[in-house]
């Protein structure tokens, strides 16, 4: 995923940065605890599409 891309997405819930997961699959927003896919280079950003985060799976801050 591009960094400029990055830079400009928010989530959508909370319009709060986002994070890139290790495999890059996933955009994670620590504030809600939720991870939208990404598939095939373009992110969901869509909150029914986001899975629920466990606190062991939240990046480190």
């Amino acid at each position: 995923m591009e960094t400029r891309l990055l830079d400009i997405l928010v989530c959508p819930v909370c319009k709060g940065r986002l994070q890139v997961n290790a495999d890059k699959t996933e955009l994670i927003c620590r504030a809600d605890r939720l991870a939208f896919p990404v598939r095939d280079g373009i992110p969901v950003m869509l909150e029914p599409e986001a899975r629920v985060l466990t606190e062991s799976e939240l990046p480190a801050a």
